[in-house]
């Protein structure tokens, strides 16, 4: 039997503006302004991008970026760089609407990962879920941790989200490395290091696996294996976790899929002469390549 094709998609979600020292949190000004150009208010460029895939019979969506639901002073404070929901213009672009959605793999429940799936905002307005059709996946931990989260870390969640994905009854909680939604062909790496319960999906490909790499390594600079972000609960971990996941990809011929990098969706790896994993062959966008 012939392999299932997969086409894929990088797709844009409304970008963002953040602080260059919080996103390389144990790394000076000195090292990181190396590989990102800050503005007058240490501000460096974010992308939400989301990953399609689009197979014969359903569309999977990897993530749907930070989304416009903000009111208009937490956009400001938070980086947002458009009101309209550019995520699903973006989708509208390739001929598709929300109700073509079929399934939405969230690798956690932090904002600027699953904002997407909320309406933009509308003064008065109560939020509502955007994908009408769509089943959601979402690791049992991460949702746990979204129910319940630490005061440092409970800035990052929605509460509304998590109410609206329990009520549309279209919700997979996901515990162990395989979801019933996506099918065995797809995986799960499991993350502790930036929130417990970062669930990495890896899609199968002719020319090795294809890990969506979150906020584990959320761009081509945090490759390097001691890069972290101040925003990691647990940077050791994360050091560990990122370490594993690159041998074990370098060894698959696998490759990267970044969501906040801004000028980079997709990397092969190799190593350096001294042994430490680097991305190469640098992917700008998909526009419907084989997987």
């Amino acid at each position: 039997m012939a392999p299932m094709q997969r086409r894929l998609f990088s797709v844009r979600g409304n970008a963002q503006k953040l602080d260059g020292g919080a996103m390389f949190g144990n790394a000076p000004k000195a090292l990181w302004s190396r590989w990102a150009k800050a503005d007058e208010h240490n501000r460096i460029d974010l992308a939400c991008r989301a990953l399609l895939v689009r197979e014969p019979a359903r569309n999977l969506l990897f993530e749907t970026g930070i989304g416009a639901f903000f009111a208009p002073e937490l956009q400001r404070r938070y980086g947002v760089q458009q009101q309209r929901h550019v995520l699903l213009d973006e989708l509208q672009a390739l001929s598709l609407q929300p109700a073509d959605i079929d399934v939405v793999v969230l690798s956690h429940l932090h904002f600027d990962h699953a904002g997407g799936l909320l309406s933009a905002y509308r003064e008065g307005r109560p939020l509502e879920l955007v994908f009408p059709r769509a089943r959601f996946v979402v690791g049992e931990v991460a949702w746990q941790r979204a129910l319940a989260p630490h005061p440092r870390d409970r800035a990052s969640f929605v509460p509304e989200l998590q109410a609206l994905l329990q009520q549309s009854g279209r919700l997979e909680r996901v515990a162990g490395a395989r979801s019933e939604v996506l099918g065995n062909d797809y995986r799960f790496h499991r993350s502790d290091g930036h929130t417990p319960g970062l669930l990495l999906a890896e899609v199968p490909g002719e020319r090795g696996p294809i890990v969506f790499a979150s906020d584990l390594i959320p761009g081509t600079a945090w490759v390097r294996r001691a890069i972290t972000m101040g925003y990691d609960r647990f940077p050791e971990l994360l050091i560990d976790e990122k370490t594993a996941l690159l041998d074990d990809l370098v060894a698959r011929s696998g490759r990267l899929f970044f969501t906040h990098d801004p000028e980079v969706a997709l990397c092969a790896l190799a190593r350096d002469e001294q042994g430490q994993v680097v991305a190469k062959d640098l992917v700008a966008e998909l526009r419907g390549e084989v997987a």
